[in-house]
């Protein structure tokens, strides 16, 4: 090899050990401020959102018990009514009527009865005096007996016209409020009508159902050591109405069902709230909060969390760098923060914001707090 190949060598050797070098990836990464909260616990009033459907205390469907058409309609939507006030008539005519015929048909058979029965104490007296035989005294016995029978049954039939009659007047059944009226003066009606004539809702105090988890349940039970003792130490519970506004009274948890849906795993909790100012309506929704006391417990923002198939992890400051480390939970406050049941210990502190950010072994330095 002469003197110009070495040289031309040397040069393309210089020149790929340059190129290597500035193609190299860097492996230091530069520090990054996050929000950094350090872990400690507490005792904690935890207050747990769910889901809420509101009843009137009593919803009775009103339906007619006779057919015909509505002649008067003495309520609106919404009126307050009391127990035993008239609601709608329906038409009358036929009912008065068969109750007439009803009637006559006591009196024919009042008479009838008054007649075999006169013939048979003459038969009787015959008979004792050997005039008869027993087979006509039986005969007119047998007689008086039919009639007596027949007068009882026209005087049922008299006493079902009659209460066919009161059914024409539909009166309310308790106090409460009208729902909707969907018949009308001059709609035809029957007792298997599709819709009721109307609902009267007891609205002086209103039913609150929501549902906890089976393992919320037994969590109650241990710590109570009965379910009857769990409802006496239930706290206060509160109501958001369906605009994010909260009710100004506070309700009582009353019952909790002793059956567990399968469909959801979830037991049915009842709740009930007074109603003074009739700001509660049956059919509307909210969601109830429930508030629970928690000793010593460790609790962070749902912010300071990221989810990867169903875990939940968060980034832990190792030796200044970000660690991801798996927890368990428990979702409080409506889901914004979260209870840790286990993987983070007292003193670890942790980045609160902003992980989605982060990588494994990212070094971290804390933001300064204003």
């Amino acid at each position: 090899m002469n003197i110009q190949n070495v040289t031309i060598f040397i040069c393309i050797m210089v020149l790929l050990l340059l190129w290597g070098c500035n193609s190299a990836p860097s492996e230091t990464q530069q520090a990054a401020e996050y929000s950094i909260i350090k872990i400690a616990s507490a005792d904690q009033t935890i207050s747990s959102s769910y889901p809420a459907t509101i009843r009137g205390r009593q919803d009775i469907e009103i339906y007619p018990q006779v057919s015909g058409i509505v002649t008067r309609l003495y309520v609106n939507e919404g009126q307050q009514v009391r127990n035993g006030q008239t609601l709608f008539v329906i038409d009358q005519v036929p009912y008065q009527t068969a109750l007439s015929q009803a009637a006559a048909n006591v009196k024919a058979a009042e008479a009838a009865f008054a007649s075999v029965k006169l013939a048979y104490e003459s038969n009787h007296k015959l008979f004792e005096e050997n005039v008869i035989s027993d087979f006509e005294l039986q005969t007119s016995r047998n007689a008086m007996l039919s009639a007596e029978a027949a007068l009882l049954q026209a005087k049922a039939s008299e006493a079902n016209a009659l209460n066919s009659l009161s059914y024409t007047i539909v009166k309310s059944p308790a106090d409460g409020v009208v729902g909707v009226l969907p018949y009308r003066q001059g709609a035809l009606v029957a007792p298997n009508i599709a819709q009721p004539l109307t609902t009267v809702s007891d609205n002086s105090e209103m039913y609150v159902y929501f549902s906890i988890t089976e393992n919320q349940l037994l969590n109650l039970v241990r710590s109570s050591g009965s379910k009857e003792e769990a409802l006496k130490s239930m706290p206060a519970i509160e109501l958001q109405l369906n605009d994010k506004t909260m009710y100004d009274e506070t309700g009582t948890v009353e019952a909790i069902s002793g059956v567990i849906d399968l469909k959801t795993g979830t037991v049915s909790v009842r709740g009930v709230f007074p109603n003074r100012k009739g700001l509660l309506h049956s059919g509307s929704s909210g969601n109830v909060i429930l508030p629970v006391q928690r000793g010593s417990c460790i609790v962070i923002p749902q912010t300071a969390t990221y989810e990867m198939q169903d875990k939940v992890f968060v980034y832990k400051i190792v030796d200044a760098k970000a660690k991801s480390v798996q927890i368990t939970v428990e979702r409080v406050n409506g889901g914004k923060e979260y209870i840790v049941n286990s993987g983070l210990n007292v003193g670890d502190e942790i980045v609160s914001e902003g992980v989605g950010l982060l990588r494994e072994d990212t070094p971290v330095i804390a933001k300064p707090v204003n």
